[in-house]
């Protein structure tokens, strides 16, 4: 039996398959936990896709940032926003973290990706964060974090690999 790429990495890692989570959605949506715990999985990402350190190299959800003509632009860009989203509830991100480039360039996400993380968070905040699961149940289409732009298709491949 062969398992899926994120189910070995978590085995030999001793993490699980969503031990790095960078969302696709806008980061308005996270609870105070998840935002923190984006930015330092972001940082974390930008420090792999700089070079600087070994692990996660291979984890799935960096694909999309590899895929982009600048991908340390990409991830900075997007640490970026969440670093915004963390000023506008009064929390201080160091923008001295990340990486001095930015891009204009989007990463597509498919509709399906963004409908999955989507249930995905709304579990979360049901058992977390109860003040914004209320705020945010009954979204429908979610906004997506301003450096991907939605485009139609099921579940993104890399992601299928972790379930």
């Amino acid at each position: 039996m062969q398992l899926p790429q994120a189910a070995l990495y978590a085995l030999l890692s001793g993490g699980s398959a969503f031990a790095m989570r960078l969302w696709s959605l806008h980061p308005k949506y996270l609870d105070r936990q998840g935002l923190l715990a984006v930015w330092r999985e972001g940082l974390l990402a930008q420090k792999v896709l700089k070079g600087e350190t070994r692990g996660y190299r291979f984890h799935p959800q960096l694909l999309r940032f590899r895929r982009h003509p600048d991908p340390v632009a990409a991830i900075a860009t997007y640490l970026e926003e969440i670093c915004t989203e963390a000023a506008r509830r009064g929390y201080s991100f160091s923008l001295q973290k990340i990486a001095p480039c930015r891009t204009t360039e989007r990463i597509s996400v498919t509709a399906g990706q963004r409908d999955f993380e989507w249930s995905h968070l709304i579990r979360k905040l049901a058992v977390r964060s109860r003040t914004d699961f209320v705020r945010w149940r009954e979204v429908q289409v979610p906004e997506v974090h301003p450096l991907f732009i939605v485009v139609p298709g099921d579940l993104e491949e890399w992601e299928k690999g972790a379930l």
